[in-house]
């Protein structure tokens, strides 16, 4: 998962928007001559440097190296730098391509995975990289009490949800270093998708001089990336090139400068001055002098306001159901580039569902009588959290509006100015907003959050009829798992869990006639190993004198 607020631009241009049907896909070949299975994709690689050095400008904000502790979007970008699993992101597609793996194969059953990890990987420090640092990093991230955002994802490997929930050993889960080379995990279902799962951070290994420290803002991570931090402060992190990275030779900057602002005016004068080659994050449209590096494209990621199922009377859907069903949609949705009806963004191939456009006032009150609270009464001070953003405030609002008249519900609206995620994990309120990005092209991503046992779930979400259909798609492929994911989103639309507003397009700036290797994408994550600046060209007509000699 990753969260982020939501940043609406008053763009005045008509830009196109990148589709996420227009991504190749990934084609499986096995490779006869070593009884592997490989991704068959062409990887760009950088052109020869022509300049070394390269700076960013991102968001400000508390920023958490510690990949097991992680959940915000613009850590998932920075880490690209710092760790590498055994799958990275493909720069353009997102599919996930071999990484400190040089190879895997898959048992008959489709359980057993046997990962063979590069002689050459090493971590920063020269130390070779083990199939135990992969272990440990894992158990680690899933040991009882330590609440990682992301192990719940882990669920997938057999005896990895006991361990997590304190009901099982460590020992009884299906990760094995069965040799310093070779990675055995075992699933408690056939997942094709899973080699997907692999390129998101939270499957990185971690050096063992790490793994049993809690806290990560004392000393430097030592990672397996292509860079290492050379400085960090509060405003700027420097990356640097590492030496013993296995593919090293392959990556063009020698030096990455991120700057962390959340002025946009600043932002902007970076860019005007040519200080700054990548804006993402806060940024003043009018102000830039050069609006032609303004890259717009959809994204695998939706704005939603949830209402939550951990208070009284809200845990009964009829409830839930009766106050999305008097929202007045296209007001809500209005303004928004990408309007959402559906959680999951149409993926080619996963069905259509029905999404929610409609309101009826009518049956809305007919669920209200039914579920004992006729014409709202005794129903309890109903309160929104939403950050203090001006956009959140206006649907607030405007939900609030509706359902004080519609329904006769009292309502309050709840402003966080600081740590916003952190207090959707409290349990004061009822109906929170985020944004949601999906961590590889798939609806379990999305989905899997809405599970009773994950850390993700902090609407509360707890159905028996969503469990059944999530774990039925498990042992499925194909487009017989896609529907029945598509049955189970249907059912959190239809009992009021979500409330979509849209779909949440990236927006970046960055001068692509100079940047190589930077693609807009549906996950916008950009890996910094494959960037570089481009050679320079000449005009049409016009040819380059050749350089001087001394």
């Amino acid at each position: 998962m990753k969260r982020q607020f939501v940043l609406l631009f008053a763009l005045c241009l008509a830009l196109p928007l990148v589709s996420l049907a227009a991504a190749p896909q990934a084609e499986v070949e096995p490779d006869e001559e070593r009884g592997e299975e490989r991704w068959n994709f062409a990887i760009p690689r950088p052109r020869s440097e022509v300049k070394d050095e390269f700076t960013a400008v991102f968001s400000s904000g508390d920023l958490e190296l510690d990949f097991r502790k992680s959940f915000l979007a613009g850590e998932s970008q920075l880490f690209t730098a710092l760790y590498e699993g055994l799958f990275s992101y493909h720069p353009l597609t997102m599919e996930p391509v071999l990484a400190a793996a040089r190879s895997w194969q898959v048992s008959e059953d489709g359980r057993e995975w046997t990962f063979v990890i590069r002689d050459n990987a090493r971590f920063q420090n020269g130390d070779p990289l083990r199939a135990e640092d992969f272990k440990a990093a894992w158990l680690s991230l899933l040991a009882p009490g330590r609440n990682a955002p992301y192990s719940s994802f882990f669920d997938i490997i057999e005896g990895a949800e006991n361990f997590r929930l304190g009901k099982g050993a460590a020992d009884a889960v299906g990760i094995t270093a069965a040799s310093e080379k070779t990675l055995i995990v075992r699933l408690n279902s056939p997942a094709a998708f899973f080699p997907s799962m692999l390129s998101h951070h939270s499957f990185s290994p971690i050096h063992h001089s790490m793994v049993n420290e809690d806290d990560w803002s004392k000393q430097l991570p030592v990672g397996n990336g292509p860079f290492y931090i050379k400085e960090i402060d509060a405003d700027h992190i420097e990356f640097a090139k590492n030496p013993h990275y296995w593919d090293q030779s392959e990556v063009a900057f020698n030096r990455i400068t991120i700057r962390f602002t959340d002025d946009g005016e600043e932002a902007s004068a970076l860019w005007n001055s040519g200080a700054a080659r990548w804006l993402q994050g806060a940024t003043d449209f009018d102000a830039l002098q050069d609006r032609s590096g303004i890259e717009v494209n959809a994204m695998f990621a939706t704005h939603y306001y949830f209402i939550r199922s951990a208070r009284k009377p809200w845990d009964d859907f009829r409830l839930r159901r009766a106050l999305s069903l008097v929202l007045p949609w296209a007001e809500i949705r209005q303004g928004h580039l990408l309007p959402a009806s559906t959680l999951i963004f149409p993926l080619p191939g996963y069905p259509r569902i029905t999404g929610l456009q409609s309101t009826d006032v009518a049956e809305a009150k007919r669920l209200l009588g039914e579920a004992g609270f006729d014409e709202g009464s005794g129903l309890p001070e109903l309160v929104i959290r939403i950050p203090a953003y001006p956009e959140a405030e206006r649907i607030a609002s405007l939900m609030a509006r509706v359902w004080r008249d519609t329904l006769n519900i009292a309502v309050r609206v709840e402003l966080v100015t600081e740590r916003y995620f952190d207090s959707l994990h409290l349990d004061d309120y009822d109906v929170g907003s985020l944004t949601w990005i999906g961590d590889f092209i798939d609806p379990y991503t999305f989905l899997k959050t809405w599970r009773r046992g994950s850390n993700l779930n902090d609407a509360h979400h707890n159905d028996d009829d969503f469990e059944a259909l999530l774990s039925r798609s498990m042992t499925e492929e194909g487009e017989a798992r896609w529907k029945t994911l598509s049955e189970a989103e249907a059912l959190l639309l239809e009992r009021g869990n979500v409330l979509p507003v849209s779909y949440t397009p990236a927006i970046n700036v960055i001068d692509l006639n100079e940047i190589d290797g930077w693609y807009p994408n549906v996950l916008d994550i950009h890996p910094f190993k494959y960037m570089s600046f481009r050679a320079l060209r000449p005009l049409p007509g016009v040819v380059l004198a050749p350089k001087k000699t001394p």
